[in-house]
C-alpha cells in the first residue's frame, strides 16, 4: 500500500464530508465545486498556508510536527481512530522507505496463551491478529464460529468470511455494520503496518473478489475494535446477542485476546450454556488441533 496514496486519500475524503457551517465558517452563496471544506479552508482552521496543506494532502507528511497534526486534526474535526490513523500515516511517511518492518511468516503462539483461553470455559474466547486471523480459541470459542471452521483454508480470517462467504449474510444478524466494522478496522491497520506484505495481500483479494469490500475501502474509515455488541445467528443454538471486549497482548505485539458475554439470565446465556453442551456430546466438530499451521513457540521466546 503506497503512503502517499493513502495520506492523500484519506486527508481529501475527511475533507470532503465536512461542511462550511459544521466548521463554523461563513456559508457563501453560489455553487461550491468540491463536496465539504476547500483546501484553502482547511489550511485556515489550521493555522497553515495554503501551499503548506496542499502538500500534505497531496501525501507529503514528512517533517510534520505533532502540533501541525494536531490542528489538522481539530480542522478536519477527526474522532480518536481517526487522529490515531493521521499519526500512523505520518510515521510511516518519516521512516526510511527502506526500513520496513515485516512481520514473521508465521506467528507462533505461546503455549501459556492457549492455557489461559482453556481456562475461559463459560464464555467464548479467541486470540487474533490485526488481519482478523483466528489463531486460537476455547472449545467455545471454536463452536461459536463453527461456521467458519467449514471452509478448509487455514488460518480461518474473519474478514474472507465476511465479504466472500455467502453464509456470512446470514451468520451476522446485522451483516451490513458488521461489515462497516471490519473494512474500518483493517483500514486502521493497514495504517499501523503499511509494509505488512500479507495483509496488502489479503485487502487485494478482497477488493478484487467483492464489490462491497471495495466501495467500503474506498471511503477510507477508520476505527477501533476494542469492545461492542455483536449479534449472530449460531446453526445450532440459534440468535445470540452477545458483548465482547477486545484486549492487547503486551508480551504478543499485533495480537489480541477477545472474549464474548451473555447478559445474566439472559436467552441467550441459556444459548451458550447448551452450545457448552453441544461441544462436549459433539467433540469431532471441535477439533483442538484446528489451526493447524499454528506453530508453538516457547514462552519467552517472542519478541
Amino acid at each position: 500500500m503506497d503512503n502517499r496514496t493513502e495520506i492523500r486519500d484519506f486527508l481529501s475524503s475527511r475533507r470532503a464530508k465536512i461542511t462550511p457551517e459544521q466548521a463554523g465558517l461563513p456559508a457563501y452563496g453560489g455553487r461550491r465545486r468540491v463536496p465539504g471544506l476547500r483546501r484553502e479552508e482547511v489550511a485556515l482552521l489550521a493555522g497553515v498556508s495554503v501551499d503548506y496543506y496542499t502538500r500534505l494532502e497531496r501525501g507529503d507528511l514528512k517533517g510534520a510536527s505533532d502540533s501541525v497534526l494536531d490542528a489538522v486534526a481539530s480542522a478536519l474535526r477527526l474522532d480518536e481512530p481517526e487522529r490515531a490513523h493521521l499519526n500512523n500515516l505520518a510515521q510511516a511517511a518519516n521512516r526510511a522507505q527502506r526500513v520496513r518492518r515485516h512481520r514473521p511468516p508465521q506467528e507462533g503462539m505461546r503455549p501459556t496463551i492457549q492455557r489461559i483461553l482453556d481456562a475461559i470455559t463459560g464464555a467464548p474466547a479467541y486470540v487474533r491478529n490485526g488481519r482478523r486471523d483466528i489463531l486460537a480459541a476455547n472449545r467455545l470459542g471454536y463452536a461459536l464460529y463453527s461456521e467458519l471452521y467449514l471452509d478448509p483454508a487455514r488460518p480461518v480470517n474473519v474478514a474472507r468470511f465476511v465479504f466472500l462467504n455467502p453464509r456470512a449474510r446470514t451468520f451476522f444478524l446485522d451483516w451490513t455494520t458488521a461489515a462497516n466494522d471490519m473494512v474500518a478496522a483493517l483500514r486502521a491497520e493497514a495504517g499501523k503496518n503499511p509494509y505488512d506484505r500479507e495483509l496488502s495481500v489479503l485487502v487485494g483479494e478482497l477488493s478484487t473478489r467483492s464489490e462491497e469490500f471495495a466501495t467500503r475501502w474506498a471511503a477510507q474509515n477508520v476505527r477501533f475494535h476494542r469492545s461492542g455488541f455483536k449479534e449472530i445467528s449460531h446453526p445450532i443454538v440459534g440468535d445470540l446477542q452477545l458483548s465482547f471486549e477486545a484486549m492487547d497482548l503486551p508480551a504478543d505485539p499485533g495480537l489480541s485476546l477477545i472474549v464474548y458475554s451473555a447478559e445474566p439470565g439472559s436467552t441467550t446465556e441459556d444459548a451458550l450454556n447448551l452450545l457448552a453442551s453441544w461441544t462436549v456430546t459433539d467433540e469431532k466438530s471441535l477439533t483442538r488441533s484446528e489451526p493447524s499451521n499454528v506453530t508453538a513457540v516457547p514462552d519467552g521466546e517472542r519478541a
